[in-house]
């Protein structure tokens, strides 16, 4: 098959598409074949040896696929036992994506309805997961609250858009054009912020009475998470979601105490077995109900991924640099 292999971090040569083996099957498994495959930012720190689940080289980046089921372990049990060949499906992977086929733990595998097509399903892994996790399970997000997101028109910022709006929250989005906030707009944003062009800490003030936002998902760090600090309300949760500006920000501990503010961290590898510590037990039919009730809103309408641009799997460079 072929696939995208990484032989080390030093040269751009070193990454290239190659023909390979098939991957083994695994216990409890599921062979598919690759429709399609998600790029986030999380490939690129893979690829430059920097992401948290560091792989050693030679490996295949790519987190999130989608396609079809052509093989399952023949003693599978799994946490969603049933898997048979032509399923169509969605999966999330620690690396590989990048390829014709993948083989994965069941625990991570997820049915995909008809209604959903195989390019907007790959943003459900990893993605939408995060946003939905971050917001509802951690953050508890409530209706009639302000949710302030950074980075709106990203992958992890325009789902944690449209997860807000459907769990009730009025959104403030922040972007760095015009063509990015409309894009936030359409897919549910109230208040539109573009951060080039001014701060966002007096508008959002302004937007909220002076009161801030009960909840910010920050995907951006660095000096983005330090203004965020400062329009935020009283009680109010901060989740820093990722930090694609290139610092990791000092969190001053004073500030947390004089607003009572809350900073939640949320890695979704644990919840689907990356981390190093395993979840508690129960996780994975929490996981799997998080699932049918995000494709349940998708059927209504309630969330609509976005697909940007399609690249072939020769194109993966063009795709990254995107």
């Amino acid at each position: 098959m072929r696939a995208v292999v990484c032989r080390g971090f030093e040269r751009e040569d070193q990454v290239a598409v190659e023909t390979v083996e098939p991957p083994t099957m695994i216990a409890d498994g599921v062979r598919i074949k690759v429709m399609s495959s998600g790029v986030s930012f999380a490939n690129l720190l893979a690829l430059k040896g920097t992401h948290q689940n560091r792989a050693t080289p030679p490996f295949t980046p790519g987190t999130e696929i989608a396609g079809i089921v052509i093989e399952c372990d023949a003693d599978a049990v799994g946490f969603n036992p049933g898997f048979k060949p032509g399923d169509r499906v969605m999966a999330g992977l620690r690396s590989g994506g990048f390829a014709e086929q993948v083989v994965v733990t069941t625990r991570t595998v997820f049915s995909l309805p008809a209604e959903v097509d195989f390019d907007a399903a790959v943003q459900f892994p990893t993605i939408y997961a995060t946003a939905y996790g971050a917001l509802k399970w951690r953050a508890r997000l409530g209706e009639g609250e302000t949710l302030l997101v950074h980075g709106a028109a990203g992958g992890s910022g325009l789902a944690a858009v449209e997860i807000g709006k459907v769990l009730g929250a009025r959104v403030i989005a922040t972007a760095g054009s015009a063509e990015k906030l409309a894009v936030a707009r359409e897919h549910g944003a109230n208040i539109t912020l573009n951060y080039r062009e001014q701060g966002f800490r007096e508008a959002v003030l302004e937007a909220t009475g002076g009161r801030g936002a009960d909840v910010i998902f920050d995907p951006v760090g660095g000096a983005v998470f330090d203004e965020s600090l400062r329009c935020i309300a009283p009680e109010g949760r901060i989740i820093p979601m990722g930090f694609a500006g290139g610092d990791i920000p000092q969190i001053p501990a004073n500030i947390l105490l004089v607003k009572n503010i809350t900073v939640i961290g949320f890695y979704w590898g644990y919840y689907v077995g990356w981390g190093r510590i395993a979840a508690s037990p129960g996780v994975a039919a929490q996981v799997r109900a998080a699932f049918d009730e995000m494709l349940d809103w998708v059927r209504l309408g309630k969330l609509r991924p976005l697909t940007h641009r399609r690249f072939a799997l020769e194109e993966f460079r063009q795709a990254l640099a995107m």
